[in-house]
């Protein structure tokens, strides 16, 4: 088990690289605690692999350093890391047994028979595969494989951290809840350090403790799932997480007053030194954002009403951009006419896409 530094790391593919532009992934310096369950979160292209690869021993950073506790093992082997991995597709030896392939770890590092056995069945039964321990690996589902390359992971008790690169990717929609559930027990049993790459915000945030949310090879905002829905500190992590997610209107901004084209609202703060060189937006979350009857709160224009079964989602017009905001049980609106009510302290100014502290109110 370790703590993770990244100290200063950037990689460039190309062998020349002159400036950011040339960087898959951008300068970052950060540290992992031990026991942590980190996810990296983002779209495909933006780094994430990369830099679970730079962990990994994979690939060797442009810049920078990588630091387990303390130790620099920037140049040294996947082997000499003692970490584990799981990837997107299981990798299990179809011809041995699952006892067999759990085992499989130990035995190449010479553990006691007596030891490896007592493991082994500590590890299934944290899977639930006591009752699959002898059948061959090849006979089990795309899930129960998983769990194998999990458990091979799960089994070296001096293991320095667990990296999971989209290890759900291939598990039916309707398992997937059972196996981050299962992650999720493992990571509090066994207080290891876990970093799970992944696309779908669903299984980053029920998963990690801390998400590190990335885009164009940056990391733009590292924090609770609840500071990243609550307090995005950039437009694009605003809109990625959250179903639908942030509403980013482009705005003009004087003091206490954004105007998002003929339409005026009053802001919790004031922004009084924006750049003039950067576009400013006003970002608000739909869950903060409630349709009211017409006459009340800010003037909108309803284009339609989707009904999700737990909510409804209006989809509407504000100063002639789109947005959407809850239905509250009960309304009904007649015509497309309505009002909007915002939660002023959910009211997020933006310059350049980074969120702006404001001075004053809440």
């Amino acid at each position: 088990m370790a703590s993770i530094t990244l100290d200063g790391l950037a990689h460039a593919y190309r062998p020349d690289p002159r400036g950011p532009q040339d960087y898959a992934l951008k300068e970052i310096n950060h540290v992992w605690r031990q026991g942590g369950a980190y996810a990296l979160l983002g779209p495909s292209g933006c780094g994430k692999t990369t830099l679970l690869n730079i962990i990994s021993g994979l690939v060797t950073p442009t810049k920078g350093r990588i630091l387990f506790d303390g130790r620099d093992v920037t140049h040294l082997p996947t082997e000499a890391r003692n970490i584990a991995q799981v990837f997107q597709f299981p990798v299990v030896y179809d011809t041995m047994t699952v006892r067999e392939n759990l085992a499989f770890p130990l035995k190449n590092r010479h553990m006691p028979r007596e030891q490896i056995a007592k493991r082994v069945e500590e590890i299934a039964a944290r899977l639930d595969m006591t009752s699959v321990l002898d059948r061959k690996a090849a006979n089990l589902t795309a899930d129960a494989k998983q769990k194998i390359s999990l458990g091979r992971g799960l089994v070296r008790a001096d293991v320095a951290a667990i990296l999971f690169d989209e290890p759900l990717t291939v598990i039916d929609p309707h398992l997937k809840w059972q196996l981050r559930s299962t992650l999720k027990e493992l990571h509090r049993a066994l207080d290891l350090t876990m970093i799970y790459v992944t696309h779908d915000q669903t299984e980053a945030l029920t998963f990690a403790d801390t998400v590190v949310v990335m885009h164009d090879g940056a990391v733009v905002q590292t924090g609770t799932p609840e500071e990243l829905f609550e307090r995005p500190a950039h437009t694009f992590v605003g809109y990625f997480i959250g179903s639908p997610g942030m509403n980013v209107l482009p705005a003009h901004v004087e003091g206490r007053t954004a105007r998002i084209g003929d339409v005026s609202i009053e802001l919790p703060r004031a922004y009084p030194n924006l750049p003039a060189d950067k576009p400013v937006e006003l970002g608000i979350r739909p869950e903060f954002a409630v349709l009211e009857r017409a006459g009340r709160g800010v003037p909108v224009t309803v284009r339609r009403i989707d009904d999700l079964g737990r909510a409804r989602i209006a989809r509407i017009e504000i100063g002639g951009h789109a947005a959407a905001a809850m239905v509250p049980v009960g309304l009904s609106i007649d015509g497309d006419h309505a009002g909007l009510r915002m939660e002023p302290r959910q009211i997020h100014i933006y310059s350049g896409g980074a969120l702006v502290a404001g001075e004053g109110g809440a």
